[in-house]
């Protein structure tokens, strides 16, 4: 009473119909992840590329921005830490990683 009657279906003819309809529907698909790889991976990798090359090239003496906002100047340089001059007579050891921006030489101004 409730319960409509099951009738099997046969299957369509194999043809190269079946083939083509399947890759159009997956075409959109495809399509997508070509413009996410453009719009955002790509520019993603070439900013960690320059960023690489930025920590790769500090030596002593530039003036750094800090991950935290802080200015500074490097004073020794380790393999995976910088020794970083924040103000007169105090240094403080970060991170190479953590160097945001190399700033002009001369654009920190010591307080008099």
């Amino acid at each position: 009473m409730f319960i409509s009657s099951a009738f099997a279906q046969t299957a369509p003819a194999a043809a190269g119909g079946d083939m083509i309809s399947s890759l159009s529907s997956m075409l959109p698909l495809v399509l997508m992840f070509v413009v996410l790889y453009f719009v955002m991976i790509r520019p993603q990798m070439k900013k960690q590329k320059e960023h690489r090359a930025m920590i790769e090239a500090l030596s002593k003496g530039d003036e750094v921005v800090i991950a935290g906002g802080m200015l500074g100047k490097v004073t020794k340089m380790g393999d995976n830490y910088l020794s970083v001059e924040i103000a007169a007579g105090v240094e403080t050891q970060i991170q190479r990683g953590s160097v945001v921006q190399v700033l002009p030489k001369g654009t920190i101004k010591p307080n008099a």
